[in-house]
């Protein structure tokens, strides 16, 4: 796909790897919708940093768990774009740090509801208006090898790469579902003493940048021979 001239949607791009994938999409000529749940300052930061590269560029709030915000945003930004090319499931939710026992109903639906049952319903509600497209999920090497945090996280990503290949199936060839599974990235979501001890377990000694992972991105967006894939951005942490 050549990426100028395309609208894309990226959810939860107010900061960190969405706002690298939508400053990257600007860069390749795509006109971007930038989505946010919370920070309307951090997403009106990356349609700046988005317009700075000669495209147009909005700011969409929603809760992507929300399906009636969700559908307003979609509304929205074929509104303003008159249609969508690109869907980006970036928006995701890390949870509390907690062993199977600790968790809670209330811990279990909230990483859920944004982390995969939010992709699905945006999902959805582009489906509307996309008839032909590339859609990528950002996934996690948690989806994979069970990851730190819990399993309410690593379910929600693997449930994720799941539905992935599912709708890579069910879509093709007129839309093609890919995915990134990122190790850790350097955000402002880690510390520094825990950035360090993350450098130590990867191959490369340092933990991805977000911009890492738009390249990723980018190149499944580009490539019109690769559905249903699963690009690993880890460091060589995981191998399969």
């Amino acid at each position: 796909m050549e990426l100028a001239g395309k609208v894309a949607l990226v959810t939860g791009a107010g900061r960190g790897i969405g706002r690298a994938i939508a400053v990257a999409l600007a860069r390749k000529g795509a006109n971007v919708a930038v989505n946010y749940a919370h920070s309307a300052e951090g997403a009106w930061k990356t349609v700046e940093l988005c317009r700075s590269h000669g495209v147009d560029a909005i700011a969409v709030k929603a809760d992507v768990s929300n399906r009636e915000e969700v559908r307003k945003m979609v509304e929205e930004v074929v509104g303003h774009f008159g249609r969508i090319d690109i869907l980006v499931n970036n928006a995701g939710i890390l949870g509390k740090a907690l062993r199977p026992m600790e968790v809670t109903d209330e811990d279990w639906d909230a990483v859920l509801g944004v982390n995969l049952k939010g992709a699905f319903i945006v999902t959805q509600e582009v489906l509307r208006y996309m008839k032909k497209g590339k859609i990528v999920n950002i996934a996690s090497i948690a989806g994979k090898d069970g990851g730190t945090v819990g399993p309410h996280y690593a379910a929600s990503k693997g449930g994720l790469i799941a539905l992935t290949f599912n709708l890579a199936r069910h879509l093709a060839p007129d839309i093609l579902v890919n995915a990134v599974a990122p190790g850790p990235v350097d955000t402002e979501l880690i510390s520094p003493d825990i950035k360090e001890k993350l450098k130590k377990l990867s191959l490369t000694g340092e933990i991805a940048k977000p911009e890492e992972i738009a390249h990723a991105v980018i190149f499944l967006l580009e490539n019109d021979h690769i559905t249903g894939e699963l690009i690993d951005v880890n460091g060589g942490r995981l191998m399969d």
